[in-house]
């Protein structure tokens, strides 16, 4: 890597979904999770780029030679808060390739992320993150997160979603 380092953040497009599912495959081999990883480029476009839109996405890129390889990306939705009145940014997963850390393309994203939420009068911006990854707990302690110790989250899987729908 040189030392002019540079990158770009874009709200990722249809086009980008490719470069997004490679994204989240390297995302889930950093969590150790591979075995859970169904998406499909196919799913990507229907859900993110289709006639409803359930998710929308940050791509971070470099220039490598003459085209730009995706090096992160951040995936976000909207929930909407009941006690506050407002919607909520809600970011599902932010990853950057391990060989890109340290540069600041994790605080980029999060920082335009934080435009994203002012500029559509969110009341919060929440995210999960995994007990055991410290050095992403300490980048969010370092902005002004709080750990929500109070919560649990529960989860249905299809098979127990099938069976309440079914009671």
């Amino acid at each position: 890597m040189t030392q002019n380092f540079s990158f770009n953040i874009k709200e990722a497009t249809s086009a980008d979904v490719p470069q997004i599912v490679r994204l989240v495959r390297k995302l889930a081999e950093y969590e150790k999770l591979s075995s859970e990883v169904t998406a499909t480029e196919e799913l990507f476009t229907r859900y993110g780029f289709g006639e409803n839109s359930y998710f929308r996405a940050l791509l971070a890129e470099t220039r490598e030679g003459t085209s730009s390889i995706a090096i992160g990306f951040a995936l976000y939705f909207f929930t909407f808060s009941t006690f506050v009145g407002k919607p909520t940014l809600y970011l599902e997963d932010l990853f950057v390739l391990p060989e890109f850390r340290g540069r600041g393309v994790g605080s980029q994203l999060l920082k335009q992320l934080a435009r994203i939420a002012l500029q559509q009068d969110c009341g919060r911006m929440e995210w999960s993150v995994l007990d055991w990854n410290e050095p992403a707990i300490k980048i969010y302690l370092s902005l002004g997160a709080k750990p929500m110790s109070d919560w649990t989250l529960y989860r249905l899987d299809p098979a127990a979603i099938k069976k309440l729908a079914e009671k």
